[in-house]
Parts: C-alpha cells; sequence; structure tokens
C-alpha cells in the first residue's frame, strides 16, 4: 500500500515521539554526584552538625590588637611560612584568605623562610597584603645541608627505589631536607627563640571561615599543645622503619614514657581500620595530622623528651633513607609524649590544602560545603583518619 510522502513524515513523527515518551517514562537519570559525607566508623561527618567557637573565655578583636602596639593582647606567636622565592603568587593567595577571615582583626607578625635569601619582589608584596610586621630569615646551612652521617651512595639508591614504588617526591632532596626541617629544627632557629607559639601556613591554601577570636591566645589560656584541621593516613610504605625506630627510642628511655590513658597511642597503633597499612608500618596505623595546617606551642619541640626522639631519630637516618615526613614525627610525638586532652580539633576553622578539606557548617563559613572532605576521586575517602580519632580520643 502506498502512502503519500506527508503521512509518511507525520508517522515517523509519531513514532518518534512515542519512542521519547518511553524514555521518558522508563528511564532512571542518574542522580547528580555529591561529595561522599558518610563514613565506616562514624554515622556521619560531625561537620554536619552545626559548628561554634571553642568554650571558655576568648580573646576578641576589641581587646586591643591594633597593629603596631607594643601594648596589644597579642601574646609571642608568629604565623609561620617556608616558602621559596618562586612560590611567591601561591603564599599572597594563602596570606590574602589568612587576613580576610582572621589576622586583619589580631595582627600577628609573618615569619618567612627560605634556604635562599629573600628577593625584593616577595617582600615588597608580601608586606602589602598585610598590616602586620613580616620577617624575612634564612635557614642556616647546618640546618638545612645533608647531614654528614647520611651514605649519600645509600640515599640515592633508596631514593630511587622510593620512586620506583610511586612515593611523591621520594627522589626529591630538597623533599627531604624540609621534612627533616620541619621535624626537628625549624624551632631551633635564632629568630624564634623568644617565641612560644606559630601557625603554619604553605602557600596555595586557603581558609573559609571568619575565626574572630585569638587562637594563640586560646591555646595558652586552655593548655592546649597542638591544633590540628585534617587527619589522614600515611603511605606505609615511606615510613617502614619510623615505628620500630620510635619503639626502640621507647625502651631505651623509660623516663619519656607517659601513662599510655593519657595520651593517642592507641590512634597511633590502631590495627583494626586499614590493617593492612598497620602491617606494612611494622605496627604504626600511619594515622597523622597534616602539619601544613598546625598551630601548636614550641616549648613541647623544645622539651627533653621531644628533642630527645628527634635526635633519635635524626640519627636513624630515615629523613633520608625513607621518607619520614614531618607530619607523622609530630603526629607520633605529641601522640606519646603529651596528654590527648591537650591536642584540639579546630573544627570551626575552614581549611583546604588540594586535595582534603575541613569544612564546618557555619554562617560564617563561605566556599566550602559543609562535611565536605575531598572533591577528588572517592578512593580518597578511605584516607581520613578523624573516625580512628574520635574513637580514642574525642572531638575536643
Amino acid at each position: 500500500m502506498y502512502f503519500p510522502k506527508p503521512m509518511r513524515l507525520v508517522a515517523l513523527a509519531c513514532v518518534l515521539l512515542l519512542l521519547f515518551l518511553m524514555f521518558e517514562i522508563f528511564h532512571k537519570p542518574q542522580p547528580i554526584k555529591e561529595p561522599r559525607i558518610v563514613y565506616p566508623d562514624m554515622m556521619e561527618d560531625p561537620n554536619l552538625k552545626e559548628t561554634h567557637e571553642p568554650t571558655g573565655k576568648l580573646w576578641r578583636a576589641a581587646d586591643d590588637y591594633a597593629a603596631g602596639n607594643p601594648s596589644s593582647s597579642r601574646i609571642n606567636a608568629t604565623i609561620l611560612s617556608l616558602v621559596r622565592n618562586s612560590e611567591i603568587n601561591g603564599m599572597i593567595q594563602s596570606m590574602r584568605d589568612l587576613e580576610r577571615t582572621w589576622n586583619h582583626k589580631f595582627n600577628y607578625p609573618w615569619t618567612f623562610f627560605n634556604d635562599e635569601p629573600f628577593t625584593a619582589e616577595f617582600k615588597e608584596r608580601t608586606r602589602a597584603e598585610t598590616n602586620a610586621s613580616c620577617h624575612y630569615e634564612l635557614i642556616p646551612k647546618e640546618h638545612w645541608a645533608v647531614p654528614a652521617w647520611i651514605n649519600d651512595d645509600l640515599f640515592r639508591e633508596s631514593a630511587k627505589m622510593l620512586a620506583e614504588q610511586g612515593i611523591q617526591y621520594g627522589d626529591v632532596v630538597s623533599y627531604h631536607q624540609m621534612c627533616r626541617w620541619y621535624s626537628g629544627l625549624f624551632y631551633r632557629h635564632p629568630a624564634l627563640q623568644h617565641t612560644r607559639y606559630y601557625w603554619r601556613v604553605e602557600p596555595n591554601v586557603h581558609f573559609f571561615c571568619d575565626v574572630d577570636y585569638d587562637v594563640f591566645r586560646y591555646m595558652h589560656d586552655h593548655n592546649k599543645t597542638y591544633g590540628f584541621t585534617i587527619n589522614l593516613y600515611d603511605a606505609p610504605q615511606s615510613i617502614p622503619t619510623l615505628w620500630p625506630e620510635t619503639l626502640k627510642f621507647l625502651e631505651a628511655h623509660p623516663e619519656h614514657n607517659k601513662d599510655e590513658t593519657l595520651t593517642a597511642r592507641p590512634w597511633l597503633e590502631d590495627k583494626e581500620r586499614r590493617p593492612g597499612h598497620n602491617q606494612k608500618a611494622n605496627g604504626y596505623s600511619t594515622c597523622h595530622f597534616w602539619s601544613n595546617f598546625e598551630i601548636a606551642d614550641m616549648e613541647f619541640w623544645r622539651g627533653k623528651a621531644y628533642e630527645d626522639y628527634f635526635n633519635h631519630l635524626d640519627r636513624a637516618g630515615g629523613f633520608f633513607y625513607e621518607r619520614w615526613g614531618d607530619a607523622p614525627v609530630h603526629s607520633i610525638g605529641v601522640g606519646l609524649f603529651e596528654d590527648a586532652s591537650r591536642i584540639h580539633w579546630f573544627r570551626d576553622i575552614g581549611y583546604q590544602h588540594i586535595p582534603y578539606f575541613n569544612c564546618p557548617n557555619s554562617p560564617k563559613c563561605q566556599g566550602c560545603k559543609k562535611g565536605l572532605f575531598t572533591d577528588g576521586d572517592d578512593f580518597l575517602f578511605k584516607e581520613d583518619c578523624r573516625p580512628n580519632w574520635f574513637k580514642y580520643v574525642g572531638m575536643g
């Protein structure tokens, strides 16, 4: 049977319309991918709950923090950054965020460190970002150089093996030097001799929330030693002998052993959540505070327990033969030699260092999705060690 062309076109249009309607009825659209916020060991991310400032007395900007005032309420503290001249743009980004959210109210000084002299451009541009004073310090060569007791051939071979295992920065000499410097040498710099507290800030980080109290005064008044925002697992291949060396130190120095019920040692030794990490790291969970953000009391690092511990690790050579980072070294230090009650989660400070976040649920925060841990690939979610911290220590 022959149908005129107009009728064939109408029939085709009807068939296409029918197929479209069937597709709309039976097709289930894929939901928009949202950041995961539920964790195996937690009912939900605690940052989904409304976030408030810490309790107790807090010092406000109204308490006289004007720049240049020698009688201000500031205590002996500084914002601290190890940064290269070539990282100036990233440093400006970080300064603008922290000045906008916090330091324009309190005007704490910035202290910059480098293993090379800072350029005039670096000094000019950083000074333009703050009303606070800025200090530019050169790291002593003896603090930065590879120690004489490190075997160069073994170091090069170890760095090659780390790179083959995919350990980030494992074959970058300056990264090993940086980890060692931050682990046990930065607080010995003459420029910090009379400084007690510091807030570490790196280039290319973000701060999202208005912080309306003096965090250094909070640390001092509430007897806190160490403050963090992000708590992660480390790559066990980078630190296989760190925990065995730690146990050797504890056996050789029983005077530094604290009552375990007062410390975060169970967090350091957990083997339930990621048993493979504990096994590869020879008894260490690899949980650590991500030290690109840390607010801490240098009197702890200067104390005999930590100084003895760092010197033991330094002589063992793992800062170079492996990739012992300052993050696990600091974390083990405060986890073993300090009361857990003196370690504080700054849950109200919104922070990002790619690819991880600390995102509070607060009207004071902008540009940070509450409860977001990472905006990266799904495999990154298992790197969150906060559930272990909450399990063994709590959320204080």
